[in-house]
């Protein structure tokens, strides 16, 4: 194991410059709220795939699961796989989300609500929206500021300082150039992160190890049994539900230039992603070997995979590799920001505020960037578990919002009052069932999804001839 060196520091430092300068690049490329929102529906099958990948592996997802995989081994693949179905069936309806944007008008899901039903369904949703992005950026803070803690324990850098500056780099270039920033950062953080963590780190946990069959003697082979509880089965629910109404990926849909290019990049990006959960998993297992105390020396498991570059890789690619790491936290981070601004501003200021320009309306979302992420600062500072913010936001969105989002793109006897009861009823539900301690070791997302699924039938059924809705 080594000490950081100045070079690994100087690479770090650079790249974090880089990003900025990238980000910031893509300022004048934004006349309009279209530009800001959704990159003028000008995104390719290349771009997509890139920052559709870079989206999904973020800190919770390649920290967070390596560090379950480092203490309770297989429940890291059995959470992701739900997640990876539910991408692919997302891959399947990109292209239906990208036609209704393009003939309708519409950026975001709240806006479908909106022309779907009412003002009433667009507000409850946007609010929902809200609460996860901010819940899913605190997370990745949570996760880049473990990292920053471990590369600044030297200089005495806290958990809450290296928050702070995680914070403060996510906000700079996605309030400055928007969607633009977001994606095309995304694609040189994609590259970064395949080849220096992806790669490079599991190959050179096996050399540290020698080799494949070495790592498999030692393995403690109750870590490869799937098995499953309450709480599993809720996480396996809210990953699955939760992509139907990803609202970061409905946004990356909105920007695809056609339906063709929607399609094939949300279906590439996944695919991708498919590969990276066995690498992750590999990498929380290889920890385990080569570093047994990680908890102990630095607070948490989510520190595994930083921890292992740090320990194996010499120095300059270990920069390299933090870097790719870093990279992992940002692409995630300003997506879910970006959405949270796109949410706030557009979709419910605008909604009480009609009079307001576009030029207003992007002066508002650059605000409102600062403090949305200073509201996930808060956020992280309380919950220091990346896996348990991101999860704690995520359920009561995909209770109350996966469902109604697929029926208000398919199913034309969705009705306003179907889809803001089972909104209302799936969130009441899934909040009691927390409070109540979530009997039976059940997690909240299956009781919440259940009432909302029966609700949103039921009740579209007994108003639909009455109070029939548009289709997209």
């Amino acid at each position: 194991m080594h000490e950081l060196t100045n070079l690994d520091l100087a690479i770090i430092v650079l790249y974090m410059i880089g990003m900025l300068f990238v980000g910031v690049w893509f300022v004048k490329r934004i006349k309009n709220t279209g530009d800001y929102y959704v990159a003028g529906r000008t995104l390719g099958p290349f771009v997509l795939t890139a920052t559709v990948c870079a989206s999904i592996i973020g800190g919770s997802a390649m920290m967070g699961r390596a560090g379950i995989a480092y203490t309770t081994g297989f429940k890291a693949v059995m959470t992701a796989i739900p997640y990876l179905i539910g991408m692919f069936i997302f891959s399947a309806i990109a292209g239906r989300i990208q036609e209704v944007g393009f003939t309708r008008n519409i950026n975001s899901i709240p806006e479908l609500f909106h022309y779907r039903f009412n003002r009433t369904a667009r507000c409850i949703l946007a609010f929902m929206i809200v609460f996860t992005m901010m819940g899913t950026v605190a997370a990745q803070v949570t996760a880049t500021a473990t990292i920053i803690k471990m590369l600044g324990n030297e200089f005495g850098i806290s958990y809450e300082a290296g928050a702070l500056a995680a914070t403060l780099i996510f906000i700079i270039y996605t309030a400055a150039s928007g969607l633009f920033g977001v994606v095309y950062t995304d694609v040189l953080q994609f590259f970064m992160l395949i080849i220096f963590v992806y790669i490079l780190i599991p190959f050179s946990s096996l050399r540290y190890l020698g080799g494949f069959s070495s790592f498999w003697q030692n393995l403690d082979k109750s870590y490869l049994v799937p098995h499953i509880n309450g709480s599993i089965l809720g996480d396996i629910v809210t990953y699955l539900v939760f992509t139907l109404a990803g609202a970061e990926m409905w946004q990356r849909a909105f920007a695809a230039k056609s339906k063709k290019a929607a399609t094939q990049g949300m279906f590439w990006g996944t695919s991708i992603y498919m590969i990276t959960i066995a690498l992750v998993f590999f990498m929380g297992l290889a920890g385990r070997q080569i570093l047994p105390d990680v908890v102990a020396s630095y607070g948490s498991s989510d520190a595994v995979v930083p921890a292992l570059a740090v320990s194996i890789l010499p120095p300059g690619l270990t920069g390299l590799a933090l870097a790719g790491i870093l990279s992992v936290m940002m692409s995630t981070a300003d997506s879910y920001l970006l959405v949270s601004v796109q949410t706030f501003v557009h979709d419910l200021g605008k909604n009480f505020m009609p009079e307001m320009t576009e030029k207003h309306e992007i002066l508002m979302s650059r605000v409102m960037s600062v403090i949305l992420a200073m509201g996930a600062l808060i956020i992280a500072l309380y919950i220091k578990n990346a896996y348990n913010v991101l999860m704690f936001a995520w359920s009561f969105y995909a209770a109350a919002a996966g469902l109604p989002s697929l029926a208000a793109l398919y199913w034309k006897k969705a009705t306003s009052q179907g889809i803001i009861s089972a909104m209302t009823g799936g969130f009441a539900v899934c909040v009691g069932w927390k409070l109540a301690g979530n009997p039976w070791g059940l997690g909240e997302t299956v009781p919440g999804a259940v009432v909302c699924g029966i609700l949103l039938v039921a009740v579209s059924l007994a108003t639909c001839k009455k109070h029939p809705c548009r289709m997209a």
